[in-house]
């Protein structure tokens, strides 16, 4: 099997972010995921072992002085190095601000071509060609791309994939210094991380999403929400009128100019399904939408639909939920 090259996002305690099970999972499909990860020299000893619980077959580390003080610059010549070494024609980044910057920028390092935002990888009828899947204009389409020669680069949408690949208990790991160079990226100097309710996962990756708009009415009674997404474990989100009214930060905001996500169970509360809203959660595998408005668009896209007062409804099912839990 062909050896697809998976960039690995680490946090700042040097462990992989949340996107990295899905590429890994998107990988093993098509190929053997090859996982690349950018350390500073000698700190990425566990490293290894934690991304071959994730399914990486082979862990390329490369080890840069710059690893934490400038933009991308190692990660792009980190995969242009494993490119090389691992003979590889597919490399998955994840579709996130600085992983965009880093396809774009090996692109032109490498002599390749982007597929970008994708949720599906398959080979074509004969297994010969990779077909990349996008959805576009709010999910109301489904495109397919591909490249023909060079070195196809796909970022792929946070969620989306479902697949995740099989743990392999004794990776290869091979560590070497960033050979290729690039032109220097932005220098970073403060990075930290902005700390998140410990007790609800993360927005971007979560597998149940409780998203709440603007007929929530104000920033106080927005609290509805959070109780059914404390109640069913979810991640919360909101609509941009939502976030526009002030309700909660921006960093919630689920759509075309917030986050993407594509959750098992996407819950929309009193968020009328603007287009702008819908091209950010419409991949969700079940949507289920609570609305008083029986003509608001997200009916349109809802798997279920319950036309009624938020604020009678969803306490109800929370007192259901919490019930059949006693």
């Amino acid at each position: 099997m062909a050896n697809i090259l998976v960039l690995i996002e680490t946090t700042t305690a040097g462990a992989p972010k949340p996107t990295a099970a899905a590429l890994l999972g998107a990988a093993a499909v098509v190929g053997t995921p090859v996982a690349v990860a950018v350390t500073a020299p000698s700190a990425g000893a566990e490293l290894g072992a934690q991304l071959g619980a994730l399914g990486a077959a082979h862990v390329y580390l490369a080890e840069a002085e710059t690893a934490g003080t400038e933009l991308g610059s190692a990660q792009v010549g980190a995969l242009a190095d494993a490119a090389q070494d691992y003979a590889a024609q597919l490399v998955l980044v994840p579709n996130t601000n600085d992983s965009r910057t880093v396809a774009g920028r090996l692109a032109i390092t490498a002599g390749g071509a982007v597929c970008a935002d994708a949720v599906g990888l398959r080979y074509d009828e004969e297994g010969q060609e990779m077909i990349v899947e996008h959805s576009v204009f709010g999910g109301d389409y489904t495109t397919e791309s591909t490249v023909e020669g060079g070195l196809m680069i796909v970022t792929v949408r946070p969620g989306a994939i479902a697949e995740r690949a099989d743990a392999v208990a004794a990776p290869e790991v091979r560590t070497a210094a960033v050979r290729t160079t690039t032109a220097p990226g932005a220098r970073i100097e403060e990075l930290s991380e902005a700390p998140g309710r410990a007790d609800r996962p993360a927005l971007r990756d979560a597998a149940t999403v409780v998203a709440g708009g603007r007929g929530l009415g104000s920033k106080e009674d927005f609290a509805l929400v959070e109780q059914l997404a404390d109640a069913l474990g979810a991640a919360v989100g909101a609509s941009r009128a939502a976030v526009d009214s002030g309700y909660v930060a921006q960093g919630l905001q689920v759509g075309q100019t917030g986050v993407s996500v594509s959750p098992q169970l996407y819950m929309a509360l009193g968020i009328s399904g603007a287009i702008q809203h819908r091209a950010g959660m419409q991949t969700a595998k079940t949507v289920v939408a609570i609305n008083k408005d029986e003509d608001a668009p997200i009916f349109a896209i809802a798997d279920f639909g319950v036309v009624g007062d938020v604020f009678t409804v969803v306490p109800k099912l929370i007192e259901e939920i919490e019930a059949r839990r006693s």
